[in-house]
């Protein structure tokens, strides 16, 4: 069975590249190719249709059915769109107590991203795909709902009081910070020069055990995207840790993904797991979903029959799907999509 688990609406900032980057979803659809680009005519059609999505806003069914679209196309049978936590007003509070917001050049700029990203509610957007979900099941497509929460060490009580009343399909856990600094962030990505790369990692593994350890989460997203730049140890050092993060799944019986959006979107150009992690988690019988990090319709499902046929060569028969925050394995079904490339 094709799925993907890791399926995201919409994120922010919200810049001039935002813009084109919707306006290139809306030009891979029918919406818009009856319009002859670069006329005026063109120009007036784009900007009112841009304009629609601004005021219909992140949640809009017409937005969430162009993700149907890519499914129906690319032969996905089960989808799982979340959401980042910090995308809702109600975790402010989390938030501001453990990223570094201070006035340093790195806190000024990750005040201004929460800001700038932190535009909507929880409910708003559980409503919005709990209305898709008979819609897209019509289609032969089921859809599933989650909320991907960053985790922070020592915030666990904090972060169960939020994760608790929110009634989803299933929660993954990522870690997107050490020491407070949003290390995917492009525009903070030159503070790895600030630290010993073996201490980085140490700490971000820790980080990662310490996530699994906490019982939050359904599975866990992206155990190595602190390589997302392409800052990487000799793998010597590393091959203690991926048996030491297998060991902790299998123990706190949480599953994992195989998650493509490094391997298409970022400078390191390699998925999560890398390939001796994965051998490696798979060697120890750790359970997987897959997933692309998708952001817009038309990445759904990107690499994800790669992903299958990895897993299948390393002898994973099962993939784990979820409903109402419980693990439902179904076999791992090899397909001939027609496709593998987000664009």
């Amino acid at each position: 069975m094709l799925c993907d688990y890791h399926v995201h609406l919409e994120e922010g900032p919200y810049s001039m590249k935002w813009l084109e980057r919707t306006l290139r979803s809306y030009e891979s659809t029918k919406k818009s190719n009856h319009q002859k680009s670069h006329t005026k005519e063109w120009i007036r059609y784009t900007t009112n249709l841009l304009s629609e999505r601004l005021i219909k806003g992140a949640y809009d069914q017409e937005w969430i059915d162009l993700y149907l679209q890519e499914a129906l196309k690319k032969g996905i049978k089960e989808v799982g769109i979340v959401e980042h936590l910090y995308r809702f007003k109600e975790t402010r509070n989390y938030f501001e107590g453990n990223m570094k917001m201070d006035g340093s050049d790195i806190g000024q700029l990750q005040t201004k991203w929460l800001n700038q990203v932190m535009t909507e509610n929880i409910e708003e957007f559980l409503e919005a795909i709990e209305k898709a979900k008979k819609r897209w099941h019509n289609y032969g497509v089921t859809l599933r709902v989650g909320v991907e929460a960053d985790y922070f060490e020592g915030a666990e009580e904090e972060l169960r009081q939020l994760l608790d009343p929110i009634d989803c399909d299933f929660i993954n856990g990522s870690i997107h910070f050490v020491d407070g600094w949003g290390f995917d962030n492009p525009q903070t990505k030159d503070h790895f020069q600030e630290y010993v790369l073996v201490d980085l990692y140490e700490k971000f593994f820790r980080c990662v055990q310490k996530g699994i350890e906490s019982g939050l989460f359904d599975y866990m997203s992206h155990l190595d995207n602190i390589k997302v730049f392409n800052h990487i140890p000799k793998v010597e050092f590393l091959l203690p840790f991926y048996h030491s993060i297998a060991e902790c799944l299998i123990k706190h019986n949480v599953a994992t993904e195989v998650n493509s959006g490094l391997y298409y979107r970022f400078p390191v150009k390699e998925k999560c797991p890398g390939g001796a992690f994965l051998s490696i988690l798979a060697s120890h019988s750790v359970l997987f979903t897959v997933s692309s990090d998708a952001h817009f319709p038309e990445d759904l499902g990107a690499y994800v029959d790669q992903s299958i046929r990895d897993l299948s060569n390393l002898g994973v028969t099962e993939i784990a799907t979820f409903n109402q925050k419980k693990r439902i394995m179904k076999p791992l079904q090899i397909s001939n999509p027609v496709f593998s490339k987000g664009r």
